[in-house]
């Protein structure tokens, strides 16, 4: 029969054997009992000496074993097993990870444990083994348990009952501030940011001087956290708001400097400091990728130079490049800048709690009181004592005849310590002191000594007496160490704080250009300036406008200024929206970044129209019209809060795609365009108005095989251009389109069986120019004042030479370029 069977068992038996319970209790009960556990002895610092359990043992045993900063190193295997053993009965890894922190540099503001050896780097290295590493204490560490053994601080049993350990050390400076303190429980976090201990300890003296300082007293001295990297805190709302609640957000940015070659007209980004808490090799990998990946433009090269005299990142800029611009991409994009959250949450009286920079102060003053108080006790304990053992002392040696008699007249030393006590009135330790005498003691110059040791005891007395019956004089004492301690571990800070928010509009340090846009078949979008595309003669060959790839060719160009918003449309009717410049610049014959690397695009989803706003006009309206001929209106507002992941644009019939958009203004007249040549001129309000997620409605008949290929406003003074795949064009005045109804099957524009499919048209100005863009990847930038005008549906005249098998794919128009390339210095070129 099993032990756990109780069906055979006699009730009388089975008592104590097993106690059933129900699970949700049980488990709500041992849930509570871990947490608390990981809160109070494991994740969370006391609010007193700002360490946690595991940090306190390393130190206590580390004082315990004389580590003093003067002794030699320990091999920090020695420090960690003991440990174990007696006080922190967990894994030996999270105790040697404990004791690598509190000697690193770069973790602590002040380091607790002077390490020697391989302690980890800033990069991520991982420490040696603790077989190879040694450790001593700090200076800091030592005044940190300096008086412990005088009961200033409470002692508990160790896991094992074999071992007194302290709850807390006496920590005469307050550490919480001054090195802070990371850490995750269960169900809350603490993240203290450390500070100067010049200024947490000007703020302790100012909370002493005045109970009733307000957090702008406190922040005359506490300007706010000071990191061990250094690096630059922008703002200080983050501050004040972390020190008057508990919790707020501090940016912290990485110190840089620009430095520029007169020989080769570069630009050089140093780093020297980087923000808290930030692996550097991690930090270079991540701008490396985001160079790779093109979401960073303008770098060339970075180069880590950090050695032992500090830290130095260099990053080249190419030479066209704004190097303010690309550094602050660098703040917006990569850990260059961090928000710091700060959560300043401790233990107070074994209990966590959020506490402000004034509470802080106030339990670490508290708890000074406590530890001078008790201080103040012990010694006046022991100096009274002492006193007491020099007034027998005295009496001794007033009668030392008669005592001498009395010891030499005793059997015993017992018996001597009776009959002394009996006759002087003597306690036994007065007693026991007097037989412990030596002769040379019985001479008139010792006693001297003794009776000045006694009057100085006396004084002392008095002095301890007065100080515990003084709160005024405890906190001058208070004061007076926090001085002495600026004096011998002070420094000067490290982290500046900057007046400025560290949210840095990356668009006012943008200049405000005009860009041609260009997006691929296959999907490769860049923005290049427009000076790279110089005016040609008509009917030119035209110049390289990307990287040349099979089967790819350009499907957009566009001409948008660089501050302009950029709306990208898809074959799936969604909508995207970016700024210009963050589209990466690419030059003129590069292959540029894949669109779904700048917008979120879903499955087999390709773009299919791109169209430029200088603001978000709520008057204007959004026309659409899908590759089958069904057009709708919307009003511009209604996509005026555009999700990273894209908004709905228009509802689509099965097999249909969104073709192209144009932003109108309401009462404007609009063009459409057929590949097989037919136009249809309407007015735009014979469209109503529909909503975002709308279908839409027929705009004109197509033939077999037709579709829309060109939608455009027609505009006082201007040309309707028309422009076949063939690389014929004309101009054609914009009388010769009437207006008609919406769904008729439009004007015969071009004769495609004899010159070739539409390839697009649109309404230019004699003094604009006309870029076009072939299916081979060669653009052509040409004035529209060359083109000639004739007359629907005339053939034109050559505007392009396309190679045998290839086709111009789409046109855009754009302001006139004076300067103009002839057809020879374009071939030297290419």
């Amino acid at each position: 029969m099993s032990d756990f069977d109780n069906k055979n068992v006699p009730p009388e038996e089975q008592e104590g054997r097993i106690i059933d319970v129900a699970l949700s209790e049980e488990m709500e009960q041992s849930f509570l009992d871990y947490s608390m556990s990981v809160i109070v002895q494991r994740a969370l610092p006391d609010v007193r000496d700002g360490l946690k359990p595991v940090h306190r043992r390393i130190l206590y045993q580390m004082y315990q074993d004389s580590l003093w900063p003067d002794s030699a190193y320990r091999k920090c295997m020695d420090t960690v097993g003991k440990t174990l053993a007696s006080w922190h009965p967990h894994g030996d890894a999270s105790v040697y990870d404990a004791l690598v922190r509190l000697a690193q540099d770069f973790s602590l503001r002040y380091m607790l444990v002077d390490g020697h050896g391989n302690f980890g780097s800033v990069d991520g290295d991982p420490p040696a083994a603790p077989r190879y590493t040694e450790a001593r204490m700090t200076k800091l560490s030592v005044a940190m348990l300096d008086d412990i053994n005088k009961d200033t601080v409470d002692f508990q049993p160790n896991y094992d009952d074999r071992l007194k350990e302290p709850t807390v050390l006496p920590s005469h400076f307050p550490n919480l501030l001054v090195n802070g303190s990371m850490g995750i429980a269960v169900g809350m976090a603490t993240n203290v940011p450390p500070h100067n201990i010049n200024e947490v300890l000007d703020g302790v003296c100012c909370m002493i001087d005045n109970p009733n300082a307000t957090l702008d007293d406190l922040m005359e001295h506490i300007k706010g956290p000071d990191f061990p990297t250094g690096g630059i805190i922008m703002g200080r709302s983050g501050i004040r708001a972390a020190y008057a609640t508990g919790r707020g957000k501090v940016v912290v940015r990485s110190r840089t400097e620009i430095e520029e070659e007169e020989k080769s007209g570069r630009s050089k980004i140093i780093v020297t400091e980087i923000p808290y808490k930030v692996n550097k090799a991690e930090l270079i990998k991540s701008i490396a990728d985001l160079v790779k990946d093109k979401r960073i433009d303008g770098i060339t090269n970075i180069d880590d130079h950090s050695d032992r005299e500090g830290m130095r990142i260099v990053i080249d800029v190419r030479r066209d490049a704004s190097p303010q611009i690309v550094l602050n991409h660098l703040f917006s994009l990569t850990q260059m800048q961090i928000s710091f959250g700060v959560i300043m949450l401790a233990l107070v009286d074994g209990r966590p709690e959020i506490l402000n920079l004034e509470k802080i102060l106030k339990k670490y003053i508290e708890f000074q009181m406590e530890v001078i108080t008790r201080r103040t006790q012990f010694d006046l304990k022991k100096a009274q004592d002492r006193a007491h053992i020099l007034e027998g002392l005295m009496i001794a040696l007033d009668f030392i005849d008669e005592v001498v008699a009395m010891l030499r007249a005793a059997k015993s030393i017992p018996e001597g310590k009776a009959a002394l006590m009996e006759r002087f009135d003597l306690d036994d330790p007065q007693a026991q002191a007097i037989v412990q005498m030596r002769l040379g003691q019985l001479t008139g110059l010792e006693r001297s000594k003794v009776e000045e040791e006694l009057e100085g005891l006396r004084a002392k007395i008095a002095d301890l007496l007065d100080i515990l019956g003084s709160e005024a004089r405890r906190l001058g004492i208070i004061k007076d160490e926090a001085i002495d301690m600026k004096k011998r571990f002070g420094d000067e800070r490290r982290t500046e704080i900057a007046a400025i928010s560290g949210e840095v509009d990356i668009e006012d340090l943008i200049p405000v250009e005009e860009c041609v846009l260009t997006l691929t078949r296959y999907g490769y979008v860049k923005r290049q300036k427009m000076e790279n595309y110089r005016t040609q003669k008509r009917g030119g060959r035209g110049v390289s406008a990307m990287s040349r790839r099979e089967e790819d060719a350009a499907s957009h160009i566009f001409v948008t200024g660089s501050h302009d918003y950029v709306l990208f449309f898809s074959d799936m009717g969604r909508m995207y929206r970016v700024k210009c410049y963050e589209v990466p610049e690419g030059s003129r014959t590069s292959k540029g970044m894949h669109i779904r690397n700048l917008l979120p695009l879903q499955g087999d989803e390709n773009i299919t129209s791109v169209v430029h706003l200088s603001d978000l006009d709520d008057d204007k309206f959004l026309v659409m019209v899908t590759r089958r001929g069904v057009v709708k209106r919307t009003k511009l507002s209604a996509f005026n809060n555009v999700r990273k992941a894209g908004l709905i644009a228009v509802d689509l019939d099965e097999g249909d795609y969104l073709a192209h958009v144009l932003v109108t203004g309401g009462s404007d007249e609009l063009i459409f365009s057929t590949r097989k040549g037919m136009t249809l001129c309407m007015r735009e309000e014979d469209i109503r108005a529909m909503g975002r997620a709308a279908r839409g409605v027929k705009v004109m008949r197509l033939g077999e095989g037709d579709a829309i290929v060109g939608m455009d406003q027609l505009r006082d003074g201007g040309r309707v251009l028309t422009v076949t795949e063939t690389g014929f064009g004309r101009l054609s005045p914009i009388e010769d389109y009437r207006v008609q109804k919406r769904g008729g099957k439009g004007l015969k524009n071009y004769h495609v069986d004899k010159f070739g499919d539409v390839a697009g048209v649109k309404v230019v100005f004699p003094e604009e120019d006309i870029i076009m863009i072939s299916s081979d990847g060669i653009i052509i930038r040409i004035s529209a004042g060359e083109v000639r005008q004739c007359a629907r549906p005339s053939k034109g005249v050559r505007v392009m030479r396309v190679q045998e098998g290839e086709k111009i794919v789409t046109l855009a128009s754009a302001p006139k370029e004076e300067t103009e390339e002839t057809d020879t210095e374009l071939e030297t070129e290419q």
